[in-house]
């Protein structure tokens, strides 16, 4: 990622006290709590959430508004378990324009946040994930007790883009902010505080005048001129009276410094202002931490009848060059145990394809065999089915309503349709039935039939032996491209030997599919055309013995095909060269830390939902194995990282 970093040093504190280290008193994990969700619009209610992977209580915590008196609470739950709610009503009316602090019991300052006349109404409240990212007024009703995606606008505005990526407390009390959007930030008025409420908020540009833009996915950094404790925060207000984005740290976290990492903050023995945190080397600090190889977080409970995890299969080793992970080192178990369990049978059970839907990246879309379809939204840090499409999905049908599509990869079209690839017809599973099918979500009821359907079957006579496990070997994933990015990149058509010219293919709509057949690890390159009629335009070769997902990635500018343990748990990116062909350009493995799964599903959300110059990063596991029995992943298909912007 190429930055513009903005340093600027020589600035002294003005010798203000720093606030009283928290006491002993203090639950532990306290710092992990945030303010989620807050509204003035009558009711005053506010909503906390526990970042943290243990329970903290807050029995005893107080709050206060704008006149920073405290006040206790009483909320619907005395402590708040690892990625819970809890909500109480405030004891003070919150006005159009006024703040919440949150206290510990011996007055330590939790959060806060700060809006201006009417953001409260109906509800300030985090919108990059629970507990973290971006502050925005909610656009739909309040979603107090259950994650806000629901309530949240599709889009944050360019402000809310920036972030507070990194802080120190070990004397110079710098403080670098990230802008993770597409456009310039203009943080000239912008103020910030730290956590002893008799300090007034100073401007970023009184601590440093030339700090007054940052650029998109570039760097601004100041030395805070209100000093900096071992037990601190940084609240970053914008020049409206919003609160930005805030961290906490408690006894020497940010010495020398407290940087945004995958799992949350960590103490870093590495300062890296103006540049990548390091996120090496470093300790459990503002939030969850974890070492250099990377730790997986979550999962467990109960496997429930018809759930039997399925052993991986097929394990091959990695293309030559690969290269390490470029994210995050944590993952997270991002799914319920058994939650894919259908009424297909116990292979039912198993995740292929993913998607996030460009239009909305709060949606993820995911294939699972044996014909079914699901749109999950996160609640509680997990995917969940979206109860307002189905609970339990739905399923899907070949054309006609007929059959049982082998179901395993999906992609969104330019129209918002969703297009999903089947290997057979599971009614008939030693034939091949390799085919594409347009799916309108918008449709009513719980079976969905295709709007379109193009069947490819006749170009993969070497499937078709009257082996069922022949047959498997079909179209494993599906990705859309746009036409914009094959014309940019001066894509050379197959067919004619000259540049891509899309207007010479009037029924295809705006872009190609490109169909990874696990087979051999092939791209096949269509136009899919209104008439249900095709054009295949070329085979593209990945270099892997396999493919299980295909997507396009408009943050990379790349193609991606995924391979799960029979090519070494890869992905490789893929971009048009000089000779307008498409050719691999880099693989990558999964993180150390994830099983050697048949992981087949794989999406990268879009760069709209980058906070920290990390991005969400999404893989499914096929046979909900993980590290087998007894062990935290078994039974859970979906794993959660991030990756860079």
């Amino acid at each position: 990622m190429c930055a513009l970093s903005l340093t600027f040093s020589g600035l002294v504190a003005t010798g203000l006290l720093a606030a009283p280290a928290a006491s002993a008193a203090d639950p532990a994990g306290y710092q992990n709590v945030r303010i989620n969700e807050v509204t003035s619009n009558g009711n005053d209610t506010v909503e906390l959430y526990n970042g943290g992977p243990a329970a903290v209580s807050i029995s005893g915590w107080k709050m206060a508004d704008d006149g920073f008196s405290p006040q206790t609470f009483t909320p619907s739950a005395s402590s708040i378990p690892a990625g819970g709610f809890v909500t109480f009503d405030s004891p003070k009316g919150l006005g159009d324009s006024d703040k919440v602090v949150i206290y510990t019991a011996d007055g330590t300052v939790v959060d806060r946040v700060d809006w201006a006349a009417n953001k409260a109404k109906p509800a300030m409240a985090r919108c990059g994930g629970d507990g973290t990212g971006a502050w925005v007024t909610t656009t739909t009703a309040t979603t107090f007790g259950s994650a806000n995606a629901a309530g949240c606008p599709a889009s944050v505005p360019a402000a809310s883009k920036v972030v507070v990526n990194e802080v120190g407390s070990d004397g110079s009390d710098t403080v670098e902010l990230y802008n993770g959007g597409t456009s310039a930030v203009s943080i000239g008025s912008w103020r910030y505080v730290d956590n002893d409420t008799t300090h007034t908020a100073a401007t970023v540009s009184a601590s440093s005048p030339s700090t007054t833009s940052i650029p998109a996915g570039g760097y601004a950094t100041f030395n805070s001129t209100l000093g900096l404790g071992s037990n601190d925060s940084l609240f970053l207000i914008d020049g409206s009276g919003n609160t930005v984005d805030s961290t906490t740290w408690a006894a020497a976290g940010a010495s020398p410094s407290d940087e945004r990492c995958a799992a949350g903050f960590r103490t870093s023995a590495n300062a890296t202002f103006g540049a990548v945190n390091s996120c090496v080397g470093s300790s459990p600090g503002g939030g969850a931490g974890g070492g250099s190889t990377g730790r997986l977080l979550g999962g467990g409970g109960a496997l429930t009848s018809g759930c039997t995890p399925e052993a991986p299969g097929g394990t091959g080793s990695a293309p030559a060059g690969t290269q390490s992970w470029p994210g995050g080192p944590d993952v997270t178990i991002a799914d319920n145990v058994c939650a894919f369990t259908t009424s297909t049978g116990p292979e039912g059970r198993d995740v292929s394809g993913l998607a996030f839907d460009p239009a909305n990246p709060s949606v993820l879309w995911a294939a699972k065999n044996k014909n079914w379809l699901y749109k999950l939204v996160k609640s509680n840090g997990k995917w969940i089915p979206d109860a307002t499409w189905s609970a339990t999905g739905k399923q899907i049908r070949f054309a006609g309503g007929t059959g049982q599509p082998d179901s395993e990869g999906l992609t969104v079209g330019g129209n918002g349709h969703v297009y999903v690839t089947s290997e057979r017809d599971n009614a008939n599973n030693t034939a091949p039935k390799d085919t594409i099918m347009e799916f309108d979500p918008t449709a009513t009821g719980s079976v969905l039939t295709p709007v379109r359907q193009w069947d490819m079957t006749a170009q993969f006579p070497q499937l078709d032996t009257g082996n069922k496990d022949d047959a498997n070997l079909g179209f494993e994933g599906v990705g859309f491209v746009p036409d914009s990015w094959l014309t940019a990149n001066g894509w050379t058509d197959p067919l004619t030997g000259a540049a891509y010219n899309p207007a010479n293919y009037p029924l295809h709509g705006d872009g190609l599919f490109f169909a990874g057949l696990e087979y051999d690890g092939t791209l096949h390159v269509y136009g899919l055309n209104s008439d249900g009629s095709f054009t295949t335009f070329a085979t593209v070769s990945t270099g892997k013995a396999g493919v299980m997902d295909v997507t396009y990635d408009a943050g990379t500018q790349r193609i991606v095909a995924t391979c799960d343990n029979t090519c070494g748990e890869t992905h490789t990116f893929l971009k048009v060269n000089a000779s307008g062909a498409i050719v691999p350009d880099v693989t990558y493995t999964n993180p150390a830390v994830m099983p050697v799964d048949n992981l087949e599903g794989f999406a990268l959300a879009p760069t709209s939902t980058c906070a920290g110059g990390f991005r969400e990063a999404v893989w499914s596991d096929d046979g909900v194995y993980g590290f087998g029995t007894g062990t935290s992943s078994y039974g859970h298909a979906l794993y959660s990282g991030t990756f860079p912007c």
